[in-house]
């Protein structure tokens, strides 16, 4: 069986592993491409398919499909390797595309979106999987490194591209288009995986293996609900009071389900920020809800407060983009214990988010604005990369699945509070008359802040967890991390 020590001292790109490196960065590059084209594309998929109404599901139903995928694909790569989920994975992700780029109706598209979702959920786990046991600790850094780097040039054209086949040909295009490519990347991928070891042989689900499942369908549940019923009422108002109520109840039942779901889904003690791997995942999401959240009204306070133009005001998120791979670049080459990036990253992302409130005032250039929003992107590649690193180096082999999905949960998770949280503020503070307050957007990105000063927090905490591993043997990766 093929181990990870036995790796040419080429590097990654050594000739032995250089399709499967080409391959797991292509997969990454086809999900940041999809990611960015069909925020482009959706409004005019809406238009088409009168589903303006029902806009905010076309997001929701990726997210809370991909919430599961993660759950389930995590319990399948520790039972049976990553294979089986990277195989279902690549064909829910294309018949999901196909169902969205052919769907002659909103709901049907949406059905396709989650149809995706689950496929990527399961795509993303793997590959995590993959990176653990076909490349040395040594070389995992750098692979993430590329892995974030993989999401600049998506960032930068997937929107343009998006948008001239919207417009040129058909919105279509966007989901079609796609598919071809996952599946070549697949194509590069899959042979070299078969050599991969698989610590545990599939059986029968142990009873804590099923609790995972139930949980993870609960919290899909949950998500789902509690989306759906916000979605609804932000279209509809409280104009029919029973129907509206009975979202709201919805709405809080929802809510309830995933708080109670997704603790379970995490290593013991993540949510009171214990010392190493639970601190390494909390760091995560807590750095995503404050980033996610507040990138997403930067455009929006740049159109609407400054009167930019909204290709202009893109040049922020560019800037974000590419700081995130100088961070992933960065935190490859690091010396010194990789927990202490944790904490650095999530000072310097606070600085940043208070920096972003003070370069708010009109006063201010707009060069100083991006140069704070891509150094909060720097922060993100800095952490995000090693959070990764380190999941696996702190997880036994047979517990790299359950922890990489837990992960992913933790950074969706992430998203969806700061972006629904931020939602919510700019709501209820705004005035309609007047959308270009600079205070709103202040206040949003002032308490969004706190959950970066609490990522601070967990940083320090995950410092104190047990020293970490020795590099990967055939012998040590036997051994579980003990906390």
């Amino acid at each position: 069986m093929f181990q990870p020590e036995a790796v040419p001292s080429g590097g990654a790109m050594s000739a032995s592993l250089r399709p499967l490196t080409i391959g797991v960065i292509a997969i990454i590059t086809c999900a940041a491409f999809e990611a960015m084209a069909v925020v482009t594309a959706m409004p005019a998929v809406a238009a088409e398919l009168d589903g303006v109404s029902s806009y905010g599901l076309a997001f929701s139903m990726y997210l809370t499909a991909s919430l599961l995928g993660s759950v389930l694909g995590g319990i399948w790569s520790d039972r049976r390797g990553p294979r089986p989920a990277l195989a279902s994975g690549l064909g829910l992700m294309v018949a999901g595309l196909a169902i969205s780029g052919t769907a002659p109706a909103f709901w049907i598209m949406t059905s396709g979106r989650a149809v995706s979702g689950l496929g990527g959920g399961f795509m993303i786990v793997a590959v995590y999987v993959i990176i653990a046991r076909a490349y040395p600790q040594r070389m995992q850094p750098v692979v993430f490194g590329w892995l974030a780097a993989a999401w600049v040039v998506p960032s930068l054209i997937g929107p343009y591209i998006s948008g001239v086949l919207a417009e040129q040909a058909s919105w279509r295009w966007v989901f079609l288009g796609v598919a071809p490519v996952v599946v070549a990347a697949f194509l590069l991928v899959w042979p070299r995986t078969a050599q991969l070891a698989v610590p545990r042989q599939g059986g029968p689900l142990d009873s804590a293996a099923r609790g995972r499942v139930a949980m993870g369908l609960l919290l899909a549940a949950g998500v789902f609900a509690a989306q759906f019923a916000l979605t609804r009422i932000a279209a509809d108002g409280f104009a029919d009071p029973v129907p509206a109520w009975l979202l709201v109840v919805l709405g809080v039942a929802g809510t309830a389900a995933a708080a109670v779901a997704f603790p379970r889904l995490l290593p013991a003690g993540t949510v009171r920020l214990a010392p190493g791997l639970p601190s390494v995942i909390a760091t995560r999401g807590l750095l995503t809800v404050t980033f996610f959240g507040a990138e997403a009204f930067v455009p929006l306070m740049l159109v609407s407060a400054r009167g930019l133009s909204a290709s202009t005001a893109g040049l922020a998120l560019s800037a974000a983009a590419i700081g995130w791979s100088a961070g992933s670049f960065v935190q490859a080459r690091v010396s010194f214990r990789r927990q202490w990036l944790l904490v650095i990253g999530a000072s310097l992302l606070s600085l940043c988010i208070g920096g972003l409130a003070l370069a708010a005032a009109a006063q201010v250039p707009f060069w100083v604005l991006v140069v704070v929003w891509s150094a909060a992107g720097f922060a993100m590649g800095l952490t995000l990369s090693s959070t990764s690193v380190l999941v696996l180096k702190l997880s036994p082999p047979h517990e790299q699945g359950r922890n990489s999905a837990a992960l992913q949960l933790s950074d969706q998770l992430g998203g969806v509070i700061g972006t629904a949280g931020a939602g919510g503020l700019f709501a209820l503070l705004r005035d309609p008359e007047a959308p270009g307050q600079v205070p709103v957007f202040v206040a949003i990105w002032l308490a969004l802040c706190v959950f970066a000063v609490v990522g601070i927090v967990a940083g320090l905490r995950a410092t104190r967890g047990d020293r970490d591993p020795l590099p990967a043997t055939s012998e040590t990766r036997k051994v579980p991390f003990q906390e």
